[in-house]
Parts: C-alpha cells; sequence; structure tokens
C-alpha cells in the first residue's frame, strides 16, 4: 500500500453487501474478500476497510462496549451535480438521512451505506 492511500475501517453487519454497495454505487474495485469477516475495496488513493462482526475489529473492547455501525463520522465525496446522483442513488434504493442542504461553501446530503455508516456527497458552490 502506497503511503499516500488514505485507510477508513467501517464496521459492516454484513460484508458482501457492502462490497456490492461500494463497488456498484461508487465505483471502488475489490482489493481482497475474506467474507463474512473482513474486506477491503479501493478508489484512487482511499481505500476502505470494511470489518464484519466476525473480523478481529469486531471483537469487544476490555470495558464490554461494542463495536458497530453507524455514528456521524463519514467519507466525504465531491460530486458535479448533486441532484443527478441523488436521483440516481434514490433509484437504487439508497436510504438518505437527510435533504439536500445548502449553506455557503455549497450543497450536501449524508446517505447511509448498507449497515448505516454515513457517506456525504457535497457539490462546491461556484464562484
Amino acid at each position: 500500500m502506497a503511503e499516500s492511500t488514505v485507510n477508513v475501517r467501517y464496521m459492516v453487519d454484513d460484508v458482501e453487501a457492502a462490497i456490492a454497495f461500494y463497488t456498484t454505487q461508487f465505483g471502488f474495485t475489490l482489493g481482497s474478500n475474506m467474507a463474512p469477516a473482513f474486506a477491503d475495496v479501493v478508489r484512487g488513493p482511499l481505500r476502505i476497510l470494511l470489518s464484519g462482526p466476525k473480523s478481529s475489529a469486531g471483537r469487544p473492547m476490555p470495558d464490554g462496549r461494542q463495536p458497530g455501525p453507524g455514528g456521524w463520522n463519514r467519507i466525504h465525496f465531491i460530486v458535479d451535480d448533486i441532484e443527478a446522483e441523488v436521483a440516481r442513488l434514490r433509484t437504487a434504493g439508497v436510504r438518505f438521512r437527510s435533504g439536500i442542504v445548502t449553506g455557503p461553501g455549497g450543497k450536501q446530503i449524508v446517505l447511509d451505506d448498507p449497515s448505516g455508516n454515513p457517506i456525504e456527497l457535497f457539490q462546491p458552490a461556484r464562484r
């Protein structure tokens, strides 16, 4: 792995569903597949580590907390046409957490992967 690669670990409920989602909806390629425990997908310098409940990353912490998907930290994809991307993803059955929000920097929307991990689509404001 090159030093310029950014690795993000997402806890997922179903590794195969996560592989299908990221490769089909966002153009990632499959790096390795050790489902049901683990897989990784790559797009440019971004590598997402998809860790299922049977992975070592899914083991309980010493205090008993169980790692799981969800939360609000997220990967952020810049898009040219947010309305077109939202329409494409809605047609594919993707669940959104919000509508498109417009602010001084541009437009954004948050959606969930199959396990409930958030992804933000962002269209910068035209200057």
